[in-house]
């Protein structure tokens, strides 16, 4: 297999170019011959900063789908990631996650507009404050731990994010009109490193106080499932203890077919033989449920399936129905 070449698809954006650059020194370290090339995309995702994601189909019909559509064509080989961005209530006939890579951190942190204190933030419980944010999970733990504060839909890669929030910008929103300015955002602690602004950090949030999205912090790499030089390539790069974490979460994603506009919560962890695996479901209203098991860590799928089935015995159904578009 040496000497031949894998191109490989990713967004244009700053932490998705890091990303991809990182699957490419892994690539190139197992292989020394390999060329590796990055081919650059502009999703629909990334073209549209206004619109929720649910319009595209959810993150998957924003970010992924056209990067695969050019792998079904041939004219890449594999498609750089973000595990939380691949949908895991859905077939993806003809593809396979390839590798996953070692996960980075899982946590959510919050970002304030310079000069503002995250010390007011707290004793305020947020009165005042707008806190910015594209994510319903999110939305719906910042309600629960700021429950004074207005949270604003806030769109946009890492960096432009960070950007508007220092400028004072609005956010434009589909019907013409404008929320914002933000007082504080919360992204990933992983973007926020991979794009050199971990120092914007405020406060890094505690899965206590609010769980990750499930594949948070995991970058992945598909490609077709019947290439199997592509496959092998990518199984030199693949992280187990990621893979078996990979595996649980996305297990309850598959049990309570959740969809994007549903806040699931998962986070799995990897110690010895043994694995913990916590997650919820929780919506604007208040309501919140959670899950936590420990099983063997050769069995990833059994253990998703059983805090799944958990969930929905606690009523999680109940909570995604309403949340569905079409149940509105």
């Amino acid at each position: 297999m040496s000497g031949q070449a894998l191109r490989i698809g990713t967004r244009k954006s700053t932490m998705a170019l890091a990303q991809t650059n990182d699957v490419a020194r892994l690539l190139r370290a197992a292989a020394p011959d390999l060329a590796v090339e990055v081919v650059k995309f502009e999703t629909r995702g990334d073209r549209d900063q206004t619109s929720k994601l649910l319009q595209h189909g959810g993150k998957g019909g924003a970010f992924v789908a056209e990067i695969r559509e050019a792998m079904r064509a041939g004219t890449l080989q594999a498609a750089m990631h973000s595990l939380k961005d691949v949908p895991g209530n859905e077939e993806t006939p003809g593809l396979v996650l390839g590798a996953m890579l070692a996960r980075d951190a899982a946590n959510d942190s919050l970002v304030l507009r310079p000069g503002l204190s995250l010390e007011t933030l707290r004793t305020a419980r947020g009165k005042g404050f707008m806190i910015g944010t594209n994510a319903v999970r999110r939305a719906a733990y910042l309600r629960r731990l700021f429950p004074e504060a207005t949270v604003i839909h806030f769109r946009g890669a890492a960096d432009t994010r960070i950007a508007k929030l220092d400028r004072g910008d609005k956010q434009r929103l589909p019907d013409g009109g404008a929320v914002g300015p933000a007082d504080a955002l919360v992204m990933a602690r992983s973007g926020l490193e991979r794009i050199g602004m971990a120092a914007r950090v405020a406060h890094d949030f505690s899965v206590d106080e609010m769980l990750p999205a499930v594949g948070q912090g995991i970058v992945t790499v598909e490609c077709v499932e019947t290439d199997w030089v592509t496959r092998a390539r990518l199984a030199a790069i693949d992280n187990v203890p990621s893979r078996l974490s990979a595996e649980a979460e996305r297990e309850v994603l598959w049990v309570l077919n959740g969809h994007c506009n549903s806040p699931i919560a998962g986070h799995a962890t990897v110690a010895g033989h043994e694995m913990t695996l916590r997650a919820s479901v929780l919506d604007d209203a208040g309501r919140f449920i959670e899950a936590t098991r420990r099983g063997p860590a050769n069995r990833p799928r059994e253990l998703g399936r059983a805090v799944g089935m958990e969930l929905l015995e606690k009523g999680a159904a109940e909570i995604i129905a309403r949340t569905r578009p079409d149940e509105h």
